[in-house]
């Protein structure tokens, strides 16, 4: 069978509905708007198969009932968290464990793990599989989620679990945040090299109003300073925005995402 299409739809101001697709049919993360869909799903001549969700935010899952008004399809979603549309609640398990950690999307043969990631809110998961990655708001290109619900540990751990997965997995995200996050990593870490020839590859794709995404987690590793909490520069950066020495990787990160929380 072949590899399912992936491609965003635009929503609001810069979220990013992610679409999974063949000739015929259609899976959607993380609709936060229903119109942008369904125009797609009529305009395509696709039937909806399945609502994947991350979390609980309604830019994320605002679009779910009236999806669910048009196509009677499962909807899977975080275990921990309140949405009522919701008729897969799922957690992560480990292998000896049954389907409740993994979404099968048979249209495609993929199946998808799910990966808890609290921080950003405080059931937050992601879905992984066929080298794909679907994060929401935990890690973005360049950058992470603000701790709405979370502790700068638990994000931590989150974006550890992300980063451990294999370099050429593709990153789909929630927005459009690409740029102002390079600005901000490049104050953090200016002399990154990798960091610099990003910067410009992405001010010309946004030149084009094109998306900057999907990243990978390798590019991730190499330039996104909420990864890189261990390296000198990135060290010395937050040490000095705080005021003192930081050695404690959590805390290097709680500095610099204050730091980008009033940047």
């Amino acid at each position: 069978m072949a590899v399912p299409h992936i491609l965003p739809l635009r929503a609001f101001k810069d979220n990013y509905i992610w679409v999974i697709r063949d000739h015929s049919d259609a899976a959607v993360v993380d609709p936060g708007d229903a119109a942008p869909v369904l125009d797609y799903l009529s305009r395509e001549k696709l039937k909806l198969i399945a609502i994947l969700n991350t979390h609980h935010h309604n830019d994320h899952v605002g679009g779910n009932a009236a999806l669910l008004q048009e196509f009677n399809v499962p909807v899977y979603g975080p275990i921990r968290e309140p949405i009522s549309t919701l008729t897969h609640r799922l957690r992560e398990c480990d292998e000896k464990e049954n389907e409740e950690g993994n979404v099968y999307l048979p249209e495609f043969s993929i199946t998808l793990s799910v990966l808890d990631i609290p921080g950003h809110t405080a059931g937050h998961i992601a879905y992984y599989g066929a080298n794909l990655l679907f994060c929401g708001d935990t890690l973005f290109a360049c950058g992470c989620g603000r701790l709405f619900e979370g502790t700068p540990q638990q994000m931590v751990q989150s974006l550890e679990k992300l980063s451990d997965l294999p370099n050429e997995t593709q990153v789909y995200c929630g927005h459009e945040y690409t740029l102002d996050n390079i600005r901000f990593a490049r104050v953090v870490e200016p002399g990154n090299q990798t960091l610099i020839k990003r910067e410009k590859t992405v001010e010309n794709l946004r030149k084009l109003n094109a998306p900057t995404l999907p990243s990978t987690i390798g590019l991730e590793k190499a330039t996104n300073p909420f990864l890189r909490c261990n390296q000198p520069e990135v060290i010395q950066a937050a040490s000095r925005h705080a005021g003192r020495a930081l050695t404690d990787r959590v805390d290097v990160f709680a500095a610099i995402r204050e730091w980008k929380d009033n940047f």
